[in-house]
């Protein structure tokens, strides 16, 4: 996660240069073509021969659309009145879980130099960076060490923020380093969440592999989403947990996460409900609603189900409770402790929507094995 997994508790991959200008309003620059399909929070435009990346949703409710203009790093720079960033990009800090299985999908992670929290990195083919000393600890948390990341004069840092602008990333875009807000997190739909392969590919010069990589991904959640719907039932569906204030989280109906259990062919008991975010509902009106439920997918931050039974002992009068079939995707992780699922399921939807059929239709996909959830015990 942003780590993602953080972002989860308080809100789950050039032989180029980039010269980077900041409108100051919400007009997004004319389009003359555009190769995304389905992400909303960015674009890539060919405009009269100049190609452009365009970030519409840096973070929640952001005013301001940031334009990059693309250019081969052969040429000559031009004499734009913005800096011009080289590339293919050598040497680039990312701050996301979520990004490093993109980049690893283009063979690039050994440009990465700066990482902050990475304890929660689970690839093993990252840590090994890590751990060999490659990848340098730039920060605990949510707050970035500046000095640490400065010295590392990195080329580009692909940095996220949750609600405006955040200040460390300033501080670094004023030392003459490039900095680009990545809103993957912020996606409505699986595949535009996974979409964002291409901002990367754009940024390594790599734009026709990000596009086939994209391209078997977004076959396979379709693939997938045709044999979910080969099911004559639809088993009820809970999720969610209480996770503060006996308030029982779970996603509206308009989520993304909806959209996972809409095209595994299962009824959602809340896929109606208006929102694109979290539902805060009471205990008594989720029990009332899902208490038959056949199955609980993703009970919040819980593994075990000892852990859901010291929080509230109600929650054993559930029948997914009674009948074992509640599974989670905070219990696979890797060896420093971080959840598989908040780092890889971003770019690799169509894993997770096979799991959910697995779980759910178990007869549709027999020789499919669970990537990120598990039986809770």
């Amino acid at each position: 996660m942003k780590s993602i997994s953080l972002k989860i508790l308080s809100i789950l991959l050039l032989t180029i240069s980039i010269s980077c200008k900041k409108e100051k309003n919400t007009e997004i620059p004319e389009i003359a073509s555009t190769r995304i399909k389905y992400a909303k929070g960015f674009d890539i435009v060919d405009k009269k021969g100049i190609k452009q990346l365009i970030i519409k949703a840096a973070y929640q409710n952001a005013a301001e659309v940031f334009v990059y203009t693309i250019e081969k790093k052969t040429t000559q720079k031009s004499a734009s009145k913005s800096e011009v960033l080289q590339v293919p990009i050598d040497k680039i800090v990312v701050t996301s879980t979520t990004h490093i299985p993109m980049v690893e999908l283009l063979g690039e992670e050994t440009s990465i130099v700066g990482f902050p929290h990475s304890k929660y990195v689970s690839s093993e083919k990252t840590r090994q960076l890590i751990d060999a000393g490659k990848i340098t600890e730039i920060g605990k948390e949510s707050s970035l060490n500046t000095e640490i990341l400065l010295d590392l004069q990195p080329e580009l840092v692909v940095g996220y923020s949750v609600t405006s602008a955040d200040k460390s990333l300033t501080t670094i875009k004023k030392s003459g380093i490039h900095v680009i807000y990545n809103g993957d997190w912020l996606e409505e739909t699986p595949l535009g969440r996974a979409e964002w392969l291409k901002f990367f590919g754009v940024l390594f010069d790599k734009e026709k592999q990000a596009d086939s990589i994209f391209k078997v991904i977004e076959a396979n959640y379709l693939e997938a989403k045709h044999i979910a719907f080969k099911a004559k039932k639809q088993p009820t569906i809970l999720s969610g947990a209480i996770m503060s204030k006996d308030i029982w989280n779970l996603p509206a109906g308009e989520s993304f996460v909806a959209q996972y259990l809409k095209d595994a062919n299962l009824n959602y008991l809340w896929q109606n409900s208006e929102g694109k975010g979290s539902l805060s509902l009471s205990f008594e009106s989720v029990f009332d609603k899902a208490k038959n439920a056949d199955f609980w997918i993703a009970p919040g931050y819980f593994s075990s189900k000892e852990q859901l039974l010291k929080s509230n002992g109600l929650y054993a009068e559930f029948d997914s409770f009674k009948n074992d079939r509640i599974y989670s995707p905070a219990i696979k992780k890797g060896k420093t402790g971080g959840v598989l699922y908040y780092e890889l399921a971003l770019t690799r939807p169509d894993l997770v929507l096979k799991d959910i059929i697995k779980i759910t239709h178990p007869n549709l996909l027999p020789n499919y094995s669970l990537t990120f959830f598990e039986k809770m015990q």
